[in-house]
């Protein structure tokens, strides 16, 4: 653990990925922050890069994270991502390592040292459960742990994956929080993964497809209250 995060369990993440850009990226932060206040979560909200200094200026309680980054110095890289912008652009952490941008454990691991230096959080993700004990070794912040072929799909995890994706990681560093998702489609799937023992679940077409801002604020409200819920029940 780096002490960079600022999260506390229980979490959610909202990754519009590019299903939405412009205006509706920032109302659906906005969405997020009030169900944040409204139910006491913290909510991570992977913005894309380029939405990451208006998300932060029309928002007070999220955190917001850029979706990836390079293990870049200030200098020469044209098209890569330098760690230092995302500070200076008002990021507080960074997504690594996402199936659609996998990285090495090589690159993950300098990636991981450069977002310490600048002083970002970092929330890496892991496609097993073995992947997710490798990078425990790693000491991010937070680990995804989903297996990639149910992302998007609207199929989540049982409860047994959730609970061994958990204990595989706090077995390594009880310090980093574990986030299990994939498929989650509603505050049904929210519930049961928080309930199973998960620090946190998240989302991303199961609010970013749906048609509406209207639609998409009042499925972030459900899940974030069935994060609340859960967790108050466990």
């Amino acid at each position: 653990m780096n002490g960079n995060c600022r999260i506390k369990a229980p979490f959610f993440e909202i990754g519009p990925k590019s299903y939405l850009y412009g205006d509706d990226i920032v109302e659906l932060a906005k969405a997020a922050d009030a169900a944040s206040e409204k139910y006491n979560v913290d909510i991570i909200f992977t913005t894309p890069v380029v939405s990451i200094k208006e998300v932060k200026a029309a928002t007070k309680r999220i955190h917001v994270f850029a979706p990836h980054m390079d293990p870049l110095v200030p200098g020469r890289g044209l098209t890569e991502i330098l760690p230092e912008s995302l500070v200076a652009a008002g990021a507080e952490g960074v997504m690594l390592n996402h199936c659609e941008r996998p990285l090495s454990l090589g690159v993950l691991k300098e990636t991981i040292r450069r977002a310490d230096e600048v002083g970002l959080a970092t929330i890496v993700c892991g496609d097993s459960l073995a992947e997710a004990s490798a990078l425990a070794e790693l000491n991010p912040d937070i680990i995804v742990a989903e297996p990639s072929e149910l992302v998007g799909t609207g199929v989540a995890v049982g409860p047994e994956y959730v609970q061994a994706a958990t204990d595989a990681v706090k077995k390594i560093n009880p310090d980093i929080l574990v986030l299990t998702a994939a498929g989650i489609a509603n505050g049904d799937d929210v519930y049961n993964t928080i309930r199973a023992g998960a620090d946190a679940t998240g989302t991303s077409s199961g609010v970013a497809k749906l048609k509406t801002r209207e639609e998409r604020a009042a499925m972030v409200d459900e899940m974030i209250g069935a994060v609340r819920r859960a967790w108050d029940e466990r």
